[in-house]
């Protein structure tokens, strides 16, 4: 529903996002949601739909697309205004009101919930020979389809969460699959770490540690890859029919740098009431930075609804900044 002013606009239209808007319905405010996706849900619907997600609560494993659908769908009972397409390029005022300049359009709105993530999706890249050049042909950052591997053979690069997870995944779809890593330790779960191991031994897949491409090479199509031992020097060229690398994202807060947020690193800092700098600000989920701070999901959802109700306090100082359990809300108990 198209509004002149929102009581809150939340920027981004990831889990956290969603749940602030969701947060900021039940409290009974108008909402509008800004994304400069094409569709809501973020990561979970861009980057990898097809992956399992263990850690969030209620959910013993769910596919993030599954995720998002939920989280759309709770976050659009309430009817919010929804803006896709649109990136906020300018941050000003107009008396006490928020003004937010976008690429198609203006929007004003009395308070404001940066959820934008960790910023533009712009994966980290493999610096060598033949990586820019056969990027989205065999070489990619995300698996939208897990099928696209079945009986390929497959290379994967990092030794992170995302990288450990889609080999566990992708060992049963795959001819043949190998992790490498440029380090000696992995950098995800402990969990992951003792499966990747079992399937090792069981001959599912085959991992490398202290290993990094030198070079792929292909012409319409990545047909083989040169790793190296960064310990020896030693060099093995494998013949493959894809390689996925997951190296991470590189933190882009893109036109929010100009705005006058207080910054540590690429990140915006927010206080334990998930305050910016700026008045009628706040900030959730991977954006952000405060002592303690955990990279989750979950921990996603309560600064969400710790940001809402600092929001809606704000906006009326009789207002209760704990509103209680969701089942005494008046809202819900006339449906």
């Amino acid at each position: 529903m198209k509004q002149d002013t929102a009581d809150i606009t939340v920027i981004g239209g990831g889990p956290t996002g969603l749940y602030a808007a969701f947060y900021a319905g039940m409290r009974e405010k108008s909402v509008r949601l800004v994304d400069s996706l094409p569709e809501l849900g973020g990561q979970l619907m861009a980057l990898y739909p097809e992956k399992y997600i263990y850690d969030v609560g209620g959910f013993p494993k769910v596919l993030a697309r599954d995720l998002g659908k939920y989280l759309i769908e709770q976050a659009l009972q309430f009817d919010p205004e929804v803006v896709l397409n649109e990136e906020v390029l300018e941050l000003g005022r107009d008396g006490d009101l928020i003004l937010l300049q976008g690429k198609n359009g203006e929007y004003r709105t009395r308070m404001l919930i940066l959820a934008g993530g960790k910023g533009a999706f712009e994966p980290m890249k493999l610096r060598c020979p033949g990586y820019e050049e056969l990027r989205g042909k065999g070489v990619e950052f995300s698996v939208p389809d897990p099928d696209v591997y079945r009986g390929k053979r497959l290379l994967i690069v990092g030794g992170g969460d995302s990288a450990l997870d889609w080999a566990l995944t992708l060992k049963d779809v795959a001819s043949e699959l190998l992790l490498i890593h440029r380090r000696g330790a992995f950098r995800a779960l402990e969990r992951s770490v003792a499966e990747l191991r079992v399937a090792a031994r069981a001959g599912e897949l085959s991992f490398r540690d202290h290993h990094e491409v030198r070079e792929i090479r292909g012409g319409d199509r990545v047909d083989s890859v040169v790793i190296f031992d960064n310990r020896t020097g030693d060099e093995t060229v494998i013949e493959v029919d894809g390689i996925l690398t997951f190296l991470g994202f590189k933190p882009d807060l893109g036109p929010m740098k100009e705005w006058g947020l207080e910054l540590e690193g690429n990140r915006v800092a927010v206080d334990r009431l998930m305050r910016t700098n700026l008045e009628g600000v706040f900030a959730v989920g991977d954006l952000v930075a405060y002592d303690g701070k955990l990279d989750l999901i979950a921990t996603g959802f309560s600064e969400a609804a710790t940001a809402v109700n600092q929001a809606v306090r704000k906006l009326d100082p009789n207002a209760r900044v704990n509103p209680g359990h969701s089942t005494n809300l008046k809202i819900f108990r006339e449906t």
